[in-house]
């Protein structure tokens, strides 16, 4: 449990985090039920591209962007797997089952498309410092420093490169 932080004490015993309350989307919203929403506490800076959202540096448009970007990385397995998998039972194929969606490997081949043609679409220069930040959840100074950029430079080129996402993956704005 956090502890909220007041103004009067000292910087050493304040929460760093930056923590938000969101209502979860209700399934089948009743307006006759008048029951409180259940909601979740969020840490808006718990990745990089989310903090720098939260300090005002990015666009909703270019977090979306920057957060299909990494689903897709996600979905398609590239990061490292530390557990089993847990996914579904498979469905029923007969004739009087559900039409049958996409097996897990067909999902995954076709995430890993989507991520090969996202980074195709920003080019040599615009995928490293957009795998590092969006991905990989590497800081922009430390992304900045690996790639030998100039200082404060990185978050300039992220923004292009969340822009040209967008555009990607047709983002309305």
């Amino acid at each position: 449990m956090s502890r909220r932080a007041t103004a009067s004490e000292p910087a050493i015993y304040r929460d760093p985090r930056m923590l938000v309350e969101r209502a979860l989307p209700d399934p089948v919203e009743d307006a006759s039920s008048r029951k409180p929403r259940r909601t979740v506490t969020l840490n808006l800076s718990e990745s990089p591209l989310s903090w720098l959202h939260a300090h005002g540096h990015l666009s909703d448009r270019q977090l979306l962007a920057g957060e299909k970007l990494r689903g897709d990385y996600e979905s398609a397995n590239l990061g490292p797997r530390t557990t089993m998998v847990w996914d579904s039972s498979p469905v029923s194929r007969g004739k009087r089952g559900a039409p049958s969606a996409f097996t897990p490997t067909e999902r995954t081949l076709h995430s890993k498309q989507r991520f090969d043609g996202a980074l195709g679409a920003l080019g040599r220069d615009l995928s490293d410092i957009a795998w590092r930040v969006i991905c990989a959840g590497e800081g922009v100074p430390v992304a900045e420093k690996a790639m030998g950029w100039p200082l404060r430079s990185g978050k300039l080129v992220l923004r292009i490169a969340l822009d040209r996402l967008g555009d990607y993956y047709r983002l309305p704005g």
